[in-house]
């Protein structure tokens, strides 16, 4: 088991990038599936009925959107690699934030956990913004940029499908 996360856990320190991992579609298909299968079960733990609708089209954003900027930049050839680099450490990204989530308490302030839990999303912009830079053999600024991107689209898009 270790041997599977580690990789995901060195992207997250920005010690490796999606060339890292192996380029196999039945590898990316699990992983792809994983990351979605986290938002159901977010949206179980925060009994929010339309969380796993929102958490499938944000992940059909984001995956959309670096395939196309892959096949833009001629690096169709990273597409498995790139998903299966942000279907990792997304669902772990979710986990971390699901538990965040479930450990508030609506009836008393928790700045602490508000502090955390925008830590945990910079952190998240700033790994993802590292595995496009990898992909896309581009600065990290602009791997920052299409990650703050995408971000922006998706909630634009949630915003006015969802409220």
């Amino acid at each position: 088991m270790g041997r599977i996360l580690l990789p995901f856990l060195d992207m997250m320190r920005f010690r490796s990038g999606p060339q890292d991992l192996p380029a196999s579609r039945g590898f990316t298909l699990i992983l792809a599936v994983l990351y979605i299968s986290g938002g159901f079960l977010a949206g179980n733990v925060l009994n929010e009925p339309d969380y796993a609708q929102r958490a499938m089209m944000a992940i059909a954003v984001q995956l959309t959107f670096i395939i196309l900027l892959l096949k833009l930049k001629g690096f169709q050839g990273r597409n498995e690699q790139t998903i299966s680099a942000l279907s990792g450490t997304g669902f772990l990204f979710g986990l971390m934030s699901v538990y965040l989530l479930s450990l508030v308490n609506v009836e008393k302030p928790q700045g602490e956990l508000a502090a955390l839990y925008f830590v945990l999303f910079i952190w998240s912009i700033a790994v993802d913004g590292h595995i496009y830079r990898r992909a896309l053999s581009s600065k990290m600024a602009t791997g920052v940029l299409v990650a703050v991107t995408i971000f922006s689209i998706n909630f634009i898009l949630l915003r006015t499908l969802f409220g």
